[in-house]
């Protein structure tokens, strides 16, 4: 049966909604379906095919071929939707078990569908046509920025119109905080994640990522958008500061220069698009000491102890920066932390200084102690860096030679020294260990091993309630172990205190 009246409802619906006629001819192919089953007392299966060209349709009763099944006596379960494989083969001998067989019945009318339910047929799938294409459309520019118009605030959840029927969303936490925002107003975003979802947003903006940062500086200045300046790396406390690392690519080219701009023009830009967030542009350093320096921009550092094992660095700064160095709720090195991958730690110079000399003055006296040296030649020992006796034993006798006024005699000497010290405190701690006993429920205890055990019991903790009452800082500072195992040894330690 002809019909024009279909051509003209695609015609329609591809034109307004911009998207694939095919998409709309198989919508009314799914409503003349529903229509045919329900005009039907019983229930069957149908298939209707729209001719392309002239709106023509067919529609057809569907069975589905099955095997024979033991418990249904040679017939099938659903006789209305099901037929044996050996019936349908005497039609087509080609038919297998799962094909369908079918039979042209009469059409239903289209101008007498229920025209609600054609259309919410046609629309669900045209809207979902719809949000399929803007997931194609926009997979592709995650990680870009993106700006549109608020359309609609919810609970602080914000809607933007991104133009041509695209919504996008912005969380409330992904939101500057207290930024000002009215419908209407036009903001820029960081698109960070596409999804087809069946309802609800399917484009989620940030105003807060760090990344934001990073495409308004591509944006503003020309430099990094033509890699003449690499970004490396981005900090923000969104809405209040911001840390920007830069390098240049063109030794010609001042990568902070840049970056501000003429009396501070580019950077200015930025913040004003983030609602005042001050951005403090760093210069990148292969050095990660020199680049936490540059990161801890303005605050002076003194001097940096880096503990590469923890990843930390301990910052000393003067007393009169200290605060300076720290930041508002700790923010300026929170931010610097962030930027540079350390762990920062800010401490007062003046104590780093005492707490120095207090070290320098226990490692002297232990070599004057413990390799009967005078103070001057413990004082050296100590200055250049040697902590302990193992090290003088074994350190190599020419690292040894480089120390001003050390000759090889001396080397020698200290190390014969230093052999016989490490020998003799070898065999105190053998005596120690065969008095000192620890307790059957100390060596019973989960976790625990007799070498362990021993060396608790050397350090006058022999029982479990002596293993309770440590802390993990006390058993990390006398034994050789990790923070992770002396927390589970002393909290198994303390079950029976809660039992």
């Amino acid at each position: 049966m002809a019909n024009k009246e279909i051509l003209l409802v695609v015609e329609v619906f591809s034109n307004e909604r911009e998207i694939d006629k095919e998409i709309v001819f198989q919508a009314i192919e799914s409503a003349l379906e529903s229509a045919t089953i329900k005009r039907n007392v019983n229930q069957i299966k149908a298939r209707v095919e729209i001719n392309r060209k002239t709106g023509d349709y067919q529609t057809f009763r569907q069975w589905e071929v099955v095997a024979p099944n033991p418990f249904c006596a040679g017939d099938v379960e659903f006789p209305t939707t099901q037929v044996l494989l050996e019936v349908a083969q005497l039609d087509n001998a080609d038919v297998r078990v799962g094909d369908y067989v079918e039979e042209e019945i009469e059409s239903v009318d289209f101008g007498r569908i229920a025209a609600q339910h054609a259309k919410q047929a046609i629309i669900q799938k045209v809207r979902e046509a719809e949000r399929k294409k803007i997931v194609d459309a926009y997979k592709s520019k995650v990680g870009e920025l993106v700006t549109g118009v608020v359309k609609r605030i919810e609970k602080g959840n914000l809607f933007l119109d991104l133009g041509g029927h695209v919504e996008a969303y912005i969380a409330k936490e992904d939101m500057i905080p207290r930024e000002p925002v009215r419908i209407g107003d036009r903001i820029r975003g960081y698109l960070k994640d596409v999804r087809l979802e069946a309802r609800g947003p399917q484009l989620f903006i940030s105003r807060t990522a760090p990344e934001l940062l990073i495409a308004l500086f591509r944006l503003e200045v020309p430099e990094v958008g033509e890699g003449l300046i690499t970004v490396m790396a981005a900090a923000r406390d969104p809405g209040s500061r911001a840390k920007l690392a830069v390098k240049s690519n063109d030794p010609r080219l001042d990568p902070v220069g840049s970056c501000v701009g003429m009396r501070g023009a580019r950077v200015q830009s930025v913040t004003n698009e983030l609602a005042g967030e001050r951005v403090d542009v760093i210069l990148w350093n292969q050095s990660d000491a020199q680049f936490v320096i540059n990161a801890m921009s303005p605050a002076e550092i003194q001097s940096i102890i880096v503990d590469e094992d923890k990843h930390s660095m301990d910052l000393a700064v003067s007393s009169e920066n200290l605060s300076q160095a720290i930041g508002r709720g700790g923010q300026n090195v929170r931010l610097a932390s962030q930027l540079t991958g350390w762990e920062l730690n800010v401490i007062d110079a003046s104590k780093a200084t005492l707490s120095n000399e207090a070290e320098l003055s226990k490692i002297k006296q232990l070599f004057i102690d413990q390799l009967d040296v005078d103070e001057d030649v413990a004082l050296i020992l100590a200055e250049v860096g040697f902590n302990s006796v193992e090290e003088i034993a074994y350190v190599p006798v020419s690292e040894m030679l480089e120390i001003e006024g050390f000759d090889e005699e001396l080397v020698n000497e200290l190390r014969s020294r230093a052999k016989d010290a490490l020998l003799i405190n070898a065999i105190a701690a053998e005596e120690i260990m065969g008095s000192a006993q620890p307790t059957q429920e100390l060596l019973a205890m989960d976790g625990m091993d007799n070498e362990l055990a021993y060396d608790l019991a050397n350090h006058g903790i022999t029982t479990m309630d002596g293993l309770a009452e440590q802390s993990v800082d006390d058993l990390v500072n006398l034994l050789s172990l990790d923070e992770e195992r002396a927390a589970k040894l002393i909290m198994k330690a303390r079950e029976p205190w809660f039992a």
